[in-house]
């Protein structure tokens, strides 16, 4: 199956079922998957797929898209897997995915691993691929995308996993735009940070100061100050420029932070305007504040 022809059909309540030779990838296209809104389950005896299929649809609903990872770890019960998938008795559109590469490129991995083929007993590593390679003829054959990884870094075999069953939504940056008080620290998981302690303090106003970042007095007033604009539109088309590198390099979530004394005024008004600004230009954006309440 062609991966654009894959990308343009819908996703909702998939099942992909994601197999191949040892160091081709499976790991890297299971990650992907799950950052793409899969629910991943890894090492799955073929046996228990429906099983699987049957406490997702009934925790998480008939929507939520499945990937099982199935390889030769899981001995006898993998011979079953060509069974399971034909008898079709999980209720969901199946795509096998199929991961390959040449065997010199697949010794060189696991020799850098350092990790002995489960299939080599005491041979060698080349005699474990072999056998592998004939345990899975019938799968690659009847694969439905099939992605050799041997010219492939880890960026563009996730790219080339996202392009075959990512959707518009999955694929877009994914941007938490959090508030905070840098009297409590700044977040241990932030991409970005930048400091709005440059804006006059609304605490300072009496009127002002019982009030948050979330009313409307004092976002209008936050967002009047002299240089207020001036960095939205700036941070903003910084951000864009980030956001493209990030999605370049595979990394679909970022957290982006915006400080000020308390994080109760200035951090919690520019959070919600760049949250918002980030959703007029596509983004998948929303804004969070830590330290709101705790003064």
């Amino acid at each position: 199956m062609d991966a654009q022809e894959t990308a343009q059909a819908p996703r909702t309540g998939e099942l992909v079922v994601v197999t191949g030779m040892t160091g081709a990838g499976r790991s890297t296209a299971a990650k992907e998957l799950e950052d793409l809104g899969f629910y991943v389950v890894d090492n799955l005896p073929p046996t228990l797929l429906r099983d699987v299929v049957r406490l997702v649809d009934e925790s998480r609903g008939i929507h939520q898209p499945i990937a099982v990872v199935v390889d030769v770890r899981s001995g006898s019960f993998f011979e079953s897997l060509a069974a399971n998938l034909a008898q079709g008795a999980t209720g969901r559109r199946t795509t096998l995915l199929f991961l390959e590469a040449t065997d010199d490129v697949l010794v060189r991995r696991q020799e850098a691993a350092r990790r002995p083929h489960p299939l080599q007993g005491t041979g060698r590593l080349l005699d474990g691929l072999q056998r592998e390679r004939r345990a899975l003829g019938s799968l690659r054959s009847n694969a439905d995308v099939i992605i050799d990884t041997t010219n492939l870094n880890v960026h563009q075999l996730t790219d080339r996993v996202a392009e075959a069953f990512g959707s518009p939504d999955s694929v877009r940056l994914k941007v938490t735009v959090v508030s905070f008080g840098f009297k409590y620290g700044i977040p241990v998981d932030a991409d970005l940070v930048a400091d709005m302690r440059f804006l006059p303090n609304p605490h300072w106003i009496p009127e002002l100061r019982a009030l948050t970042g979330q009313d409307a007095e004092v976002a209008a007033y936050v967002k009047d100050r002299p240089g207020a604009e001036e960095f939205l539109e700036q941070y903003v088309s910084v951000i864009e420029i980030v956001a493209g590198g990030y999605l370049d390099e595979g990394k679909r979530f970022a957290t982006i932070a915006l400080g000020c004394t308390g994080g109760k005024h200035r951090s919690v008004a520019m959070t919600e305007e760049v949250a918002h600004r980030l959703r007029d230009l596509g983004y998948d954006a929303r804004a969070t504040h830590r330290d709101l309440g705790r003064e």
